[in-house]
């Protein structure tokens, strides 16, 4: 080395550069890696967008609200579920409320009443409406049953014995330790509950006093049809509650129905005037209209006789005239 001459030093110096300068410019080149100071962590990765959250099976996101569906019918009716059940009635073509209300011995607010009815007037076919107190036993017990009075039953069937009396002031009775038949209900029911509730203690009076113009007929004339003069005074068969005073039942005119306790009803139909309104208390032969021939081909008075809600002859139950 320590023969070359300085100018051969320098020719090998710059071949020596020119040969490092081309190895370098021919080597590719890669981007430089970008490091994450921030945390120190290495280098950044892109983070996964996060997936929508699914809906919920039991409540669903935006699951759009039915809208309100309108019902005619209220909340504590009757229901399909009771149909055919004692207490309870499906109501068929041409019903009215009146017309189920007489058919069951109630009066028609109460019915109304018991199934919510604000319009009495809308009814619908196959509706099931109570007809029966929600408090009181849906089934009534058999006739002469514990407990049940059975006198209006027995007057009721021709040649049928009268109840028997109750012994004389004299006679001295022990109290029985647990009284059987209709004597239970008189000796626990108070005097105002026995005048409403007993059927012993309901007798009725004639309504008019004119001539019998027809008799019962359990299909064709469910009552008497008394003859009479217009404007002639219908008195009340018995004390009562006026349940009924208007012309919306079909075929009867201008009507009242009395209700005289837990088992019978009164019907007066077709008169010229009515002398009553409803809720009213009526006595035993107080005037309650005047004769007439509404909804009728002649001057009479229609009168009915309804034990729970079913019409019987009103000749079994009245005096003899």
């Amino acid at each position: 080395m320590s023969s070359l001459s300085p100018r051969r030093l320098w020719t090998l110096a710059l071949v020596c550069a020119v040969i490092l300068m081309t190895a370098c410019t021919s080597r590719p080149r890669s981007p430089i890696p970008m490091e994450d100071r921030g945390t120190g962590q290495g280098p950044a990765v892109p983070r996964p967008a996060k997936p929508a959250a699914a809906p919920s099976a039991q409540t669903p996101a935006a699951a759009p609200q039915p809208a309100p569906t309108a019902v005619s019918t209220p909340v504590n009716m009757g229901g399909s579920d009771n149909a055919g059940k004692p207490g309870y009635y499906t109501v068929k073509q041409g019903d009215t409320l009146t017309r189920i209300a007489l058919d069951h011995g109630q009066a028609w607010r109460d019915v109304a009443r018991w199934n919510g009815l604000d319009n009495p007037n809308l009814i619908e076919v196959d509706q099931v409406l109570r007809v029966a107190p929600p408090n009181a036993p849906l089934a009534p017990a058999p006739v002469g049953a514990p407990g049940l009075p059975n006198a209006s039953m027995a007057a009721a069937k021709p040649g049928a014995a009268s109840p028997p009396s109750l012994p004389s002031t004299g006679a001295v009775t022990p109290t029985p330790a647990k009284p059987v038949g209709a004597a239970a209900q008189t000796a626990q029911a108070s005097p105002a509950a026995q005048a409403f509730n007993s059927d012993e203690a309901l007798s009725f009076a004639w309504p008019a006093s004119g001539p019998l113009l027809s008799g019962f007929d359990e299909i064709k004339n469910k009552g008497l049809d008394i003859g009479g003069a217009a404007a002639d005074p219908v008195l009340a068969a018995a004390d009562g509650k006026v349940v009924y005073a208007g012309a919306g039942l079909r075929g009867y005119g201008n009507l009242i129905i009395l209700k005289h306790n837990n088992t019978f009803l009164t019907a007066y139909a077709h008169n010229q005037t009515l002398l009553v309104k409803e809720d009213q208390t009526i006595q035993k032969g107080q005037k309650i209209a005047e004769m007439g021939n509404s909804d009728a081909d002649r001057v009479k008075l229609h009168f009915e006789i309804r034990r729970l809600g079913k019409p019987v002859d009103p000749a079994k139950l009245l005096p003899p005239r």
